[in-house]
């Protein structure tokens, strides 16, 4: 078994090889949050690259509830033809398209002018960016329905759509990993104190969505392998929620880890573990082979072939790749034809780590542009301007989302 070997998925479709594009946050949407041209080119090099999955950036399950200002929203039929559009030029070179669908919680930026949900009232730790993010609102029992009728709502739409499957986003610190997390999730009732109420409404979703699709539409999972925070999220607590989805036919469960607090998701970690530069989670994902009955995904710094191979070599299912994919959209059929390319941005090396990592997710988003424009990416491109340039955009794209959010609401 190599890269390049095809996947049967529990519910009986193929994947035709294991490299999947990994989500990244594009922020490319049109005036109605709908997918744009731009997005659609960007899709169109990477179903061109050949990977044999796609996965597609996060898609908001409620308009009211954004990642970014930019971001695409799928919570009715209003667009839907766009959405068909956007599917089919994924699917155009043979890779399957799965829909990433998500909630922000309480990770989203008080200039979106939103009302901020989350598990419990406690507000992000960003040190001197913490201002950015309003304190959330604990969630009631009507909200925690709510949400889930958007999740299993948006994976419908997105299977009307033309696309071959959802990925649940439960990872990154997004409203369903503020639930699995004693940081954020301090409820006591059904829905907090230990890991299977913590995980009660991500299990309710999955089960909910299984049930509203068809056989054969994927339902895959995102999930931390830790919070790489104490008192956090734990890789035992991983361990016994894949057990848990063991038994809710779930198609692919992807391992990551961090959040906004602490990106581990870039290679950084805030308990003082030492994340390995490429394959970021794979140590993690091979003590979980032992309890998952479904294929497992590893994404986190993977930029060579040679830690691919090894990825799939190690009993890991499938390899997601994301910033070398977004430098090099044809990686795969490089890798395929025997080419040693190794897409990777130049180092960033200042002290401050979460402005490091606002900057390094700002120059992958320069890179995603260049694509989207038919231009070539630039690695080499300085960190401070993609920062600066990316917060000047943000601004706009803010001030837009506001406009639009105003006249929705009249």
């Amino acid at each position: 078994m190599n890269l390049f070997t095809p996947l049967s998925l529990p519910n009986a479709t193929v994947i035709s090889n294991r490299i999947v594009k990994a989500a990244m946050e594009e922020n490319m949407c049109d005036a109605d949050h709908a997918p744009s041209q731009a997005l659609l080119r960007l899709y169109q090099a990477w179903a061109q690259g050949g990977a044999g999955l796609i996965l597609t950036g996060n898609v908001m399950v409620d308009r009211r509830a954004m990642t970014g200002p930019g971001g695409v929203v799928l919570e009715n039929d209003r667009h839907l033809d766009r959405f068909k559009q956007w599917s089919q030029v994924a699917r155009s070179g043979g890779a399957q398209v799965w829909m990433q669908i998500s909630h922000p919680g309480r990770q989203m930026m008080a200039a979106l002018g939103q009302e901020t949900w989350s598990a419990s009232a406690v507000p992000l730790d960003m040190g001197s960016l913490s201002n950015k993010f309003s304190v959330p609102k604990a969630m009631s029992v009507a909200d925690i329905q709510e949400v889930q009728e958007r999740f299993v709502r948006t994976a419908t739409l997105a299977e009307s759509a033309g696309f071959d499957g959802v990925q649940i986003h439960g990872a990154h610190g997004y409203l369903l990993s503020q639930f699995l997390s004693p940081i954020s999730n301090h409820r006591q009732d059904a829905w907090g104190g230990g890991i299977d109420n913590r995980a009660r409404l991500l299990l309710d979703i999955v089960q909910a969505v299984r049930a509203a699709v068809a056989p054969q539409f994927a339902v895959a999972v995102k999930l931390n392998s830790a919070d790489f925070q104490r008192g956090g999220f734990s890789p035992e607590d991983a361990q016994h929620v894949v057990q848990r989805l063991n038994a809710l036919n779930v198609d692919v469960v992807e391992l990551s880890g961090g959040s906004y607090e602490a990106p581990a998701m870039q290679g950084q970690a805030r308990d003082g573990r030492t994340l390995a530069r490429e394959a970021y989670f794979l140590e993690f994902a091979q003590n979980m082979i032992a309890v998952a009955r479904m294929p497992l995904m590893v994404t986190g710094g993977i930029r060579r072939q040679a830690v691919a191979e090894q990825v799939v070599g190690s009993g890991v299912a499938l390899v997601g790749i994301a910033t070398a994919l977004a430098i090099d959209p044809a990686l795969p059929k490089a890798w395929q034809a025997g080419q040693d390319v190794q897409p990777a941005l130049t180092p960033i090396t200042w002290k401050n780590k979460m402005m490091a990592s606002l900057a390094t997710m700002a120059r992958v988003k320069y890179q995603l542009k260049r694509v989207s424009q038919g231009e070539a990416t630039d690695p080499s491109i300085s960190p401070l301007w993609a920062l600066i340039s990316q917060q000047f955009s943000t601004a706009r794209q803010s001030k837009k989302y506001r406009q639009w959010m105003e006249r929705s609401n009249a």
